[in-house]
């Protein structure tokens, strides 16, 4: 079941290039989808345009249940971006996988965590800037000190986790989804007895796959909010 990763090193620095190539294709599927919904924009929005109108409503309600609006509305396109391309991401990785010379090229970029906890130290890196542009140095660094100065160190703690559990959150869900469909898609292989026992967990868990992609594509979005609200709103 393990196969290794593709690498290229170049000047020095080592390159996974199915991170590489997943990245690619995840964000040109988020482009092309948000060009094909807004290419043609009406005020009775049908197809492609409903669909993310609804998506921005949807970030919008998100956003408005941490922070007031005048104060989060600013950050409805960064949660849009970012509910879409983890979602997209989750998905890439279920239908197959394309190994080739016992190297695995196609899959979830979201089954890796170097990609995850990316994403999760630029969503609390984002935190911290918008905090200090929004409140000031000395508004930001009140919030450490608030409500006890003896906090001081449990606060700085709490970020290192924030980002090491929003990052693993996501990659342990996806990862564990890849490696059982791997699985179950081991034993499709096994000969008719094996495919028939096998066919309906797969379909079962295939389904329960895009479940949890969109679940986790929303968690995601929702503690960006969450952390985005600690730093910028006053009542934090």
């Amino acid at each position: 079941m393990h196969h290794e990763a593709p690498l290229y090193t170049l000047f020095g620095l080592t390159f996974n290039l199915s991170n590489v190539l997943m990245i690619t294709v995840t964000s040109v599927i988020v482009f092309v989808i948000a060009v094909l919904a807004t290419r043609n924009l009406a005020m009775k929005p049908t197809g492609m345009q409903n669909f993310l109108e609804w998506v921005m409503d949807f970030v919008k309600g998100i956003i408005k249940s941490n922070m007031d609006w005048q104060t989060g509305g600013r950050f409805q396109i960064l949660g849009v971006t970012l509910i879409m391309y983890i979602f997209v991401a989750n998905m890439l990785g279920l239908p197959f996988a394309v190994i080739i010379d016992d190297k695995l090229w196609w899959k979830s970029p979201t089954a890796d965590p170097v990609i995850t906890l990316t994403l999760a130290t630029m969503v609390v890196g984002l935190s911290h800037y918008y905090g200090i542009k929004m409140k000031g140095l000395k508004g930001y660094a009140h919030g450490f000190v608030s409500p006890m100065p003896f906090l001081f160190p449990l606060k700085v703690i709490e970020e290192f986790a924030n980002t090491l559990t929003l990052g693993l959150r996501l990659y342990g869900n996806i990862f564990a989804g890849e490696i059982l469909l791997g699985l179950l898609a081991g034993s499709l292989a096994t000969g008719v007895a094996g495919t028939m026992l096998a066919i309906i967990p797969t379909i079962v868990w295939q389904g329960f796959s895009i479940f949890v992609g969109a679940i986790q594509a929303f968690i995601f979005t929702m503690l960006t909010m969450v952390y985005m609200s600690h730093k910028v709103s006053h009542d934090h």
